[in-house]
């Protein structure tokens, strides 16, 4: 073969490597709000790491229910190659086989990632994706009603105890220009203060036990409207708690960063700060909720070496600072904790650097019941609804649940 020919042949070699190197990963996740944000993270921010790992990224928006396209994708082998694993159908996703177990090409990844949401996609000594961002709870408050009666705002350090007295306080200046807060039938929201008692929704044997921890925190979040400053949410025409808040309705709000965007759109005017969850009056811990997303791993995909590098990318440094900078989501990393975002002093900053602090305080549980779902919050629903509509005492609606959970987890 002579110097040209082979030279020629080089070339049409080193294009054809170069051809075959791209990998196609499909990916999969909400549609709605979520489409533009990865569109742009996709094929801008991330374009050329993705092009340095031979990764083609082909990203599939889900407008539909996307818990049962992922279900229905998994059993009849035409789920994406990666795709998000929201933490309360982990459990469901992971016993139907199909969802990859980490490996050690995710260990540099995962060791960056907080350690409470690695733990809450970790099933049986296996962890199963890599969180992308989450959320938890937080105590948000309105400063000019503080202001106006002449109370002190709340604080990282305030109790329980602490909390009542400042809203009886602005109840007993301001009268019925406001309720301290809205009170809601809602596990989402009372746990916090159940699980900073030390409570756990399921006990070693995998029962639900509403013991006395329980009961101490239960009594104490529906006083809140015994003793007359929290108000029910429908009372005043709202269905959740930044509806009462956006409105200047109540003084304080229990939301996630999301009440962020609401706030500025619905009372840009409003000057509001924001505190980590009140801590237990007698065991000084605080508690909180994980609701968290992770990128999940299809196990029969055909590319699923690809596939970790994809979601290693997914999840560097560089994909959630730009997320975080772009006011979608918090970063599930924690060498982001002392990101530029967090220092800046808005108040939509500091909203989102005590959500973030939230994953790391006290004792948090993911938002998941395992394969119960959502319907293991239902007993607990409906006694807080039964003794804040004053329908039964607090021991005959812990005991109703009680009942319910009995037969549900088993005794």
């Amino acid at each position: 073969m002579n110097k040209k020919a082979l030279a020629l042949s080089l070339l049409l070699a080193g294009m054809a490597s170069h051809t075959m190197a791209a990998t196609e990963v499909t990916i999969a996740g909400w549609g709605g709000n979520d489409v533009v944000a990865m569109n742009k993270l996709v094929n801008d921010v991330l374009v050329e790491d993705f092009k340095a790992a031979g990764i083609a990224i082909k990203y599939m928006p889900v407008e539909s229910d996307f818990g049962q396209y992922i279900i229905n994708g998994l059993s009849a082998g035409t789920a994406p190659d990666a795709f998000y694993i929201d933490v309360l159908m982990a459990q469901a996703l992971v016993n139907s086989g199909k969802v990859a177990a980490n490996d050690k090409s995710l260990d540099k990844v995962s060791e960056q990632i907080l350690p409470n949401l690695n733990l809450a996609f970790t099933l049986e000594d296996k962890q199963y994706g890599v969180a992308k961002d989450f959320n938890t709870l937080a105590l948000q408050f309105n400063k000019d009603i503080f202001d106006d009666a002449g109370v002190d705002y709340p604080t990282n350090k305030d109790s329980w105890t602490d909390l009542l007295t400042k809203l009886k306080a602005i109840k007993a200046e301001l009268g019925d220009e406001v309720s301290g807060i809205c009170v809601m039938p809602d596990y989402a929201r009372f746990a916090p203060f159940a699980l900073s008692t030390g409570w756990k929704p399921f006990n070693e044997n995998g029962q639900t036990i509403l013991d006395d921890d329980f009961r101490r925190a239960f009594e104490f979040y529906t006083s809140l409207k015994s003793e007359g400053v929290g108000i029910l949410a429908s009372d005043i025409g709202q269905s959740w708690g930044g509806g009462c808040l956006g409105t200047e309705e109540t003084a304080v709000a229990i939301e996630g960063n999301w009440i962020s965007g609401y706030l500025r759109d619905k009372a840009p005017n409003m000057q509001y700060g924001s505190t980590m969850m009140p801590v237990d009056s007698k065991t000084g811990e605080r508690g909180n909720l994980l609701f968290t997303v992770a990128w999940g791993i299809n196990g029969d995909g055909a590319n699923v070496e690809a596939t970790r590098k994809a979601v290693d990318i997914l999840t560097s440094q560089k994909a959630q600072n730009w997320v975080l900078d772009s006011g979608l989501a918090l970063p599930s990393r924690a060498d982001l904790s002392e990101a530029e975002y967090f220092a800046q002093p808005d108040q939509e900053n500091q909203l989102a650097k005590t959500i973030f602090d939230g994953a790391s305080s006290g004792h948090v549980m993911p938002f998941a019941f395992g394969l119960h779902g959502s319907n293991w919050m239902q007993p607990v629903n409906e006694a807080l609804n039964a003794v804040l509509l004053e329908q039964m005492t607090a021991d005959e609606a812990i005991k109703m649940a009680q009942a319910k959970y009995d037969a549900m987890t088993g005794k």
